[in-house]
């Protein structure tokens, strides 16, 4: 479990390709601090941590992942979005994310808001997974890349965040360009509340 607030970006070392697994070493200030078999968010994406060396860390993405998600895509040298697991003393600063990504989607927009950025993500519309509560809502919550965010201006198939500076330089937003794929999970209440409505129908 997730609350979507990035700790920092990591940087990917190494990718390499077995089977239909990617094994993905990366490096970031908390290496130090992860243990065997832990759970750390990556772009939003849920990765079990299986070997530590030399300030490095590596986690395996599996086939279901790779295809779901923009984990295929990454290569040495690009920045990835971490956030350990959420301790459940602490406060739910974003909101509850699982990290288990829906879907990519891609950027089709960045628009300057004077001091912070507007970014806009077109994805898929499924009417079937719609009716499951994948979609946005308007002031409802998003996750990107593993980012929690508020949804402004959604439609079918898009919606809109805006991301201030800080946002913007301590994860990899900063790195977006228009056609950028990004991860994205829609927000679990949406989902039950979906669920339960074609259940009591």
């Amino acid at each position: 479990m997730f609350s979507g607030i990035v700790e920092e970006y990591a940087e990917v070392v190494k990718v390499v390709k077995d089977q239909e697994n990617l094994h993905l070493t990366l490096k970031c200030s908390f290496v130090d601090e992860l243990k065997i078999d832990q759970s750390v968010s990556h772009n939003g994406v849920c990765l079990t941590v299986v070997s530590i060396q030399d300030g490095t860390y590596t986690v395996t993405a599996m086939k279901e992942t790779i295809e779901r998600s923009n984990i295929g895509l990454l290569q040495a040298g690009d920045k990835v979005n971490v956030e350990r697991s959420m301790m459940m003393n602490g406060r739910l600063d974003g909101h509850i994310v699982q990290g288990h990504v829906d879907q990519t989607a891609t950027c089709v927009a960045i628009d300057d808001a004077e001091g912070s950025w507007y970014f806009t993500f077109k994805y898929d519309f499924n009417p079937e997974m719609a009716k499951r509560g994948y979609f946005t809502v308007d002031k409802g919550s998003v996750t990107v890349n593993g980012v929690s965010l508020t949804v402004c201006n959604p439609t079918e198939n898009s919606f809109q965040v805006a991301i201030i500076p800080y946002t913007y330089e301590h994860t990899n937003f900063h790195t977006f360009k228009v056609g950028s794929i990004v991860n994205i999970e829609f927000d679990i209440i949406g989902k039950y509340l979906s669920r339960m409505m074609q259940l009591t129908k």
